[in-house]
């Protein structure tokens, strides 16, 4: 999986990309990541890369002629990737989209700034527009290095277990069972009994009734949007008693 990241601000990914999961990636050529200045397409000593908007208004916008630029000099090196854009107005990333984006040869993930780019940017150049949530941030940086994150874990081979992606919140819909480790007991708060049971069983359907609870405790919108099975149906009914006692 290749990823091409085309930014004003570089030197902010040295550090991200070069620790945990990502640099993991990097070290078994699972995955390649470029940083490319767009600055370097700037006309002029200055090498500006922004101007007022037409119209009026507060802040400044992404000029187009260098971002083109840049985008196309990129884009003529790996033609089969796609071109993303870090925006407040994207859809946002979620497990499904990172799914879909992983799917992909490669990702050319272009960091928006100041009050956003020249629109002539998007018509000419942006396959998608990606957002974190609905808030803004300075940068599209973070939003960049977060896609690259949720990428790389689904990129076969990086991750320890091929299993530890599979069973993360969202890629079945719901939210993560709990977890817990030694020691059995810890200031009064013991492990729960069906994981220390050794049926296997007896741990699935614990985790997954606590995988349901956690969901609907915390994200109850989750449940309305993924097919529950009959035995979800049923644990879910558990829960709902457990609660109306007062024992939830």
């Amino acid at each position: 999986m290749r990823f091409d990241i085309l930014t004003l601000f570089p030197e902010m990914f040295s550090g991200p990309f070069d620790s945990s999961i990502i640099k993991r990636g990097k070290d078994k050529q699972l995955i390649d990541i470029e940083i490319f200045n767009i600055r370097d397409w700037a006309a002029g000593r200055h090498q500006v890369t922004d101007d007022a908007p037409y119209g009026g208004g507060a802040g400044m916008v992404m000029k187009p002629e260098p971002l083109v630029d840049c985008i196309e000099s990129v884009k003529s090196r790996h033609p089969a990737s796609a071109v993303v854009m870090t925006s407040p107005r994207g859809r946002h990333l979620t497990h499904r989209t990172a799914m879909e984006l992983a799917g992909r040869c490669g990702l050319i993930i272009v960091c928006g700034r100041y009050e956003g780019i020249d629109e002539r940017v998007r018509s000419l150049c942006i396959d998608d527009d990606i957002s974190l949530g609905d808030f803004v941030l300075s940068g599209g940086e973070i939003a960049a290095m977060a896609i690259v994150d949720a990428v790389t874990r689904l990129v076969p081979g990086v991750l320890g277990s091929g299993e530890s992606a599979a069973t993360d919140s969202f890629c079945d819909g719901l939210l993560e069972y709990p977890h817990y480790t030694r020691p059995p007991e810890y200031r009064s708060l013991p492990v729960p009994d069906e994981l220390l049971s050794g049926n296997h069983e007896l741990i699935r359907t614990w985790r997954r009734r606590e995988s349901l609870r956690t969901t609907r405790r915390l994200r109850p919108d989750l449940l309305l949007t993924i097919d529950l099975s009959q035995e979800d149906r049923k644990l879910l009914a558990e829960l709902e008693q457990a609660d109306a006692a007062g024992n939830l």
